[in-house]
């Protein structure tokens, strides 16, 4: 598995009362949702990005007002739905 590592002044960590283990967990579910809702990767993929299984994902975009059937065409949705 790939890590990345992300810079974030203290203060930032300090103005937003984060800690540390909080901020990342915030960048990884962040990271995920843009790409899911970018139609980049799948719930699954998003899911492990986040930590998270893809019940708990699916709940996380319902609680961001992200619905999982916004799908341009019927194709992209059966594919969605084969991937799951």
């Amino acid at each position: 598995m790939c890590s990345i590592a992300i810079k974030i002044p203290d203060e930032v960590l300090y103005d937003t009362k984060m800690t540390e283990e909080q901020a990342n967990d915030f960048a990884k579910k962040s990271i995920a949702l843009m790409l899911y809702t970018k139609n980049h990767i799948s719930i699954g993929y998003s899911a492990q990005i986040a930590g998270m299984t893809e019940e708990e994902f699916i709940n996380y975009l319902s609680n961001n007002g992200i619905s999982i059937f916004n799908f341009d065409d019927e194709d992209e949705f059966l594919e969605e739905m084969n991937n799951a």
